[in-house]
């Protein structure tokens, strides 16, 4: 049996920050050994967001030796934006693409080329030899007309070209075991790996539930409810809360685990000492 693929998510600094302030970020979560580490799309729009992408995921593969995968949304850019990106990715060695539509913003008005991350995946496959990573949504996207609707533009994803799926974060188990079950009855059959976030404060969750309607099971809530108010206390029990989903996620044969580190080492580590035996690493 395979064991299960364990990655990470890292974020670039704010434009206002330099670089080198998630140099020490990235010695230690590559300390950890993950598979690959994803790098999301850097701030400031067009080109620059890519190249702020691509300078991270290139330290990543140069100097700690770490695959990276390079997160690259499209809503709000033209072919001719997507292209130039891509070819600095290509430049640079880049060849791993986590192909996303982006969010909506009115900061980044939505331009014509591109609509849906299936168009991007396609797109992404006329202009080299790229891997290319889709995102998923246990909980039906917010914007999907519904559940089937969403199955359908997944494996529409699937089809042309992604060969390996990250799910958005989820608190509660039973939801992803039940989309898993719905993406095999679908024909969905590539790698999806269960996207974990570790909570460790209340203002946190609250600005993440926000943004992807995730929903929070009796048990997080009490947990919220019982140590929000210490920050020590939330720390370590939002750390044991992601442990508990990771051990029950590998017991039930997940396919890999995705941790979204919000550029916070000290978490992952205690996160990945705690299950680095339950992955097999």
């Amino acid at each position: 049996m395979e064991k299960p693929i364990y990655s990470f998510e890292v974020f670039p600094p704010k434009p206002d920050a330099p670089v080198e302030t998630v140099s020490r970020c990235f010695a230690e979560l590559s300390a950890l050994q993950p598979d690959f580490i994803s790098v999301t799309y850097g701030a400031g729009g067009g080109t620059a967001g890519g190249k702020l992408t691509c300078e991270l995921a290139a330290r990543l593969r140069n100097e700690y030796g770490i695959k990276p995968v390079a997160h690259l949304p499209c809503i709000s850019y033209t072919k001719e934006e997507i292209t130039a990106v891509l070819e600095e990715f290509q430049a640079n060695g880049i060849t791993d693409v986590l192909a996303l539509r982006g969010d909506k913003s009115p900061d980044r008005p939505e331009k014509d080329d591109f609509h849906y991350a299936s168009e991007l995946i396609d797109f992404i496959r006329t202009k080299g030899d790229f891997e290319i990573y889709g995102a998923c949504y246990p909980e039906v996207h917010p914007e999907a007309r519904s559940a089937g609707d969403d199955l359908r533009h997944l494996k529409e994803k699937v089809e042309k070209g992604a060969s390996h799926l990250i799910s958005q974060l989820f608190f509660d188990n039973a939801l992803f075991y039940d989309f898993i079950e719905k993406c095999d009855i679908i024909g969905i059959d590539v790698p999806i790996e269960a996207g974990i976030m570790p909570v460790v404060n209340a203002a946190q969750i609250q600005r993440m539930v926000s943004l992807c309607g995730a929903s929070l099971p009796r048990k997080f809530t009490a947990m919220m409810q019982r140590f929000g108010h210490s920050p020590e206390a939330m720390r370590d029990a939002g750390i044991a809360y992601a442990v508990d989903q990771i051990v029950d996620l590998a017991a039930n044969g997940v396919d890999g685990i995705h941790l979204y580190t919000m550029n916070n080492p000290y978490v992952a580590r205690r996160i990945t000492e705690a299950v680095s035996g339950i992955l097999g690493r």
